[in-house]
């Protein structure tokens, strides 16, 4: 599937004392894009009935991003879900074309309603990962 993108530039709170984005904005960022990308593709329907939960960040720091640089974050699915999880892919990348930060992160699928994790059905998925049809 094409990667879902977003464009950021960071505001001066973003910036730590060695003059770049500090990391805890950068996981941030990570939230940011994996959300706006479940609102972007996911039927509203689903956006209603579920919510997202982060299990686990494994992120690659690979070069600083100064104030007034703007960064294209990109988020894609490659996998299909593992019962209630599914791992999401995000790369920032500056204008210089190179990789700034690289993460993946394994998030779960809690029912609204019932408050519980729950198995991602087929029909989520679908707008997601390559190759799941819905039900």
């Amino acid at each position: 599937m094409t990667p879902f993108e977003l464009s950021i530039t960071p505001a001066a709170d973003d910036i730590d004392e060695l003059g770049h984005v500090n990391n805890a904005v950068w996981v941030r960022w990570i939230q940011d894009v994996a959300t706006a990308h479940w609102l972007a593709a996911a039927d509203p329907a689903h956006v209603a009935a579920y919510i997202w939960v982060v299990v686990r960040h494994e992120i690659d720091y690979l070069g600083n991003v100064g104030a007034g640089e703007t960064v294209t974050a990109r988020t894609w699915v490659a996998d299909p879900p593992r019962g209630a999880r599914f791992d999401r892919h995000v790369e920032f990348v500056g204008s210089d074309g190179k990789a700034k930060v690289r993460a993946k992160t394994s998030w779960a699928m809690i029912d609204r309603a019932a408050g519980r994790v729950q198995r991602v059905p087929a029909e989520v998925a679908a707008r997601f990962v390559r190759n799941i049809s819905p039900r």
